[in-house]
């Protein structure tokens, strides 16, 4: 099995963490995704529901998870409900998890089968005064499609409508945001992958060399170190192709005398790495190449000086823009007459920074976490400005995730190339 189970303390702790933001006789119920079309008879490829596999480990289809801490026994306290392995199902997709292995996957006991799941579940809810359902709060989000936790709420209170419900996605916004010492360790192991590629793409990279070439060896270094693959779309763009933020598709050649931008991470233990590098085509920065690397860079190091517990992300992103606008009039980019005249809701720096600095990072490339309360210990951000300029034809990004400590932070990739100096020594 290429993807790699991971320790299920992590599982049976985010559990424990949940069931105590439960109101008194509550039960919780999770569902996993849906296995979505494409066309004809083909699906996309699975993915789990990031919650229910921040509670469980499980990354099979038709999974749910039932939480009910007073439940009189005990036994069904946890829950976790597995389509039943069949035989002619499995010689076509591969083999189900049998109740051992999930157990030792999830760290619960309790496993029953989906088609005999109402005949348990519904005793449960009789015995609950709540009912904690989940949907996807993540302020990204922009879906239209009715998926299974929208269908499956409006099927429970069509047939417990006298129950009172509540918001599960409320807790978990709060919960996966802070990072137990586990998952960390999981995140790292993301990192050491990416920081493998990335090492591998410095001996690889050249005039004349294809974005898409550059995206096969990731994703060749990332399958043979047992990630399952990307985290998300990685992002190859070279020359005036790096001003666009989400470019993917990596299909021009690389240039001598350009900079390629590369945003990519592994996917490892279900947990995402997030990382940025911009470099010379051809292994050698350009005077002005390395002025605005440096820039960049120099930004980013006050950006992690900064990112502490108590400060708001507000305040955080408002601190990054006044030294951005300090290392643009240094380079050129803005005169003191454009700061001076500066639309505060529309600072002068925007012209070449035009996105945010950090978001969390976890299970999804784009955590959960709230976007307004103060930094806390646990939790893990990604630290990434960029510096885009449209009359050169250039576009820089430097992104490293760090974690955040009682002190400050960690660098969890501290280890992987930034300097000018290193990129260019590691490109000879």
């Amino acid at each position: 099995m290429r993807q790699v189970s991971v320790n299920p303390q992590i599982f049976t702790d985010n559990r424990q963490r949940f069931v105590k933001k439960m109101k008194a006789g509550s039960i919780a119920i999770f569902n996993s995704n849906d296995e979505l079309p494409t066309n004809g008879d083909a699906l996309h490829p699975f993915r789990q529901n990031s919650d229910l596999y921040w509670l469980t480990g499980i990354l099979q289809e038709d999974t749910m998870l039932v939480l009910f801490p007073d439940n009189p026994d005990k036994k069904f306290r946890e829950v976790l409900v597995l389509v039943r392995p069949n035989e002619i199902k499995e010689k076509w997709d591969g083999r189900r998890h049998r109740k051992a292995e999930a157990t030792e996957l999830s760290g619960i006991s309790t496993i029953v089968w989906l088609d005999s799941l109402d005949g348990i579940l519904q005793p449960m809810i009789h015995l609950a005064e709540n009912i904690y359902l989940n949907t996807n709060e993540n302020d990204r989000k922009a879906n239209l499609v009715p998926v299974r936790d929208y269908r499956f709420a409006s099927e429970m209170r069509a047939r417990y409508p006298l129950h009172h419900y509540e918001r599960s996605a409320r807790i978990m916004k709060e919960l996966r945001a802070v990072k137990s010492k586990l998952e960390v360790e999981v995140i790292q192991q993301a990192i050491d992958i990416t920081e493998k590629t990335f090492r591998r793409l410095l001996k690889f990279i050249r005039p004349g060399v294809w974005e898409h070439e550059i995206e096969a060896e990731i994703y060749h270094e990332f399958i043979r170190n047992r990630s399952s693959g990307p985290a998300y779309g990685s992002i190859i763009a070279s020359g005036d192709r790096a001003r666009t933020l989400h470019y993917v598709s990596n299909n021009q050649q690389c240039l001598d005398g350009e900079m390629i931008l590369m945003d990519f991470g592994a996917d490892y233990g279900g947990y995402a790495a997030d990382l940025t590098r911009t470099i010379p085509v051809n292994g050698k920065f350009s005077k002005r190449q390395k002025e605005v690397y440096n820039a960049c860079l120099d930004l980013h190091n006050y950006s992690k000086t900064i990112l502490k517990p108590g400060i708001t992300m507000v305040d955080y992103h408002d601190k990054v823009g006044d030294e951005a606008t300090v290392q643009f009039l240094k380079i050129g980019l803005i005169s003191k007459a454009d700061v001076k005249n500066e639309d505060p809701e529309n600072r002068a720096y925007r012209k070449y920074l035009y996105h945010g600095i950090s978001h969390h990072l976890g299970i999804d490339v784009h955590d959960l976490g709230t976007r307004t309360n103060p930094v806390q210990a646990g939790m893990v951000f990604t630290i990434e400005p960029g510096i885009y300029i449209e009359e050169e034809q250039m576009g820089v990004r430097i992104e490293n995730n760090v974690w955040i400590t009682k002190t400050g932070n960690t660098d969890l990739m501290k280890n992987i190339p930034i300097k000018v100096e290193e990129i260019e020594k590691s490109m000879k």
